[in-house]
């Protein structure tokens, strides 16, 4: 059974989660780690346009995060720098499928990645409706279309709600040019969604319920948490 935080832990800002952490504290491994699934999901999805990949990049982040924890040093925050880490992972596993794509814009040193199979969440999901499957079928097809450079800025920007300078750090752009791709990709999505179901919410790549906390179980297991 799920263990409920303890108030401290909910409250508690990135420097006590990372001292704790390094403690093998579990409540503020699992504390970061519930924070971050979703946003890394969709930032691994909106590169990787594959659910089971961007979950294997989502533990694999984990995983370097909190076995290289001293290397944090407090720079940015922990959602930023997870999310770069995330961002390393899944950029190196698409330049093995794509070797001739150069991505000059990001650092190298993205580790090798130890896959483990997750069964995808099942078609009668009870967190979507028939109605939200549908809008969110053709939001999600339209965002993988975007290209890839205006897509990242998309996910980020938008989905993740992340600010331009955010942003421009974890993508190693300009913040003029985060803000000449987001521009650029919302007319293309517009013109993409909007001719099909008009005007909607943006409510793509859900990352929660069992999902999440499968997940964040698999990864406290495979740090030592769990037997």
């Amino acid at each position: 059974m799920r263990q409920a935080q303890a108030p401290e832990i909910t409250a508690a800002g990135d420097a006590e989660l990372v001292r704790r952490a390094l403690g093998r504290d579990e409540a503020a491994v699992r504390a970061i780690i519930t924070a971050n699934n979703r946003k890394l999901y969709r930032l691994a999805r909106g590169i990787l346009r594959n659910d089971g990949e961007a979950e294997d990049v989502v533990q694999e982040t984990y995983v370097r995060a909190f076995t290289h924890l001293e290397d944090f040093r407090g720079d940015s925050s922990v959602a930023t720098w997870l999310a770069r880490i995330a961002m390393n992972e899944a950029l190196g596993r698409l330049r093995r499928r794509r070797p001739g794509v150069e991505w000059s814009s990001l650092p190298e040193g993205v580790l090798e990645a130890q896959i483990i199979q997750f069964p995808l969440a099942s078609a009668d999901d009870p967190e979507k409706s028939v109605a939200q499957r549908e809008i969110q079928r053709v939001v999600e097809q339209a965002i993988d279309e975007l290209p890839e450079a205006f897509r990242l800025v998309f996910i980020t920007r938008v989905i993740e709600g992340m600010n331009v300078e955010e942003t421009a750090e974890i993508l190693g752009l300009k913040a003029e040019t985060v803000k000449t791709r987001l521009h650029r990709a919302r007319n293309l999505l517009r013109d993409n969604v909007e001719k099909k179901i008009g005007p909607v919410v943006m409510a793509a790549f859900p990352f929660a319920g069992k999902r999440c906390e499968r997940l964040t179980e698999t990864v406290l297991r495979r740090l030592g948490f769990r037997a």
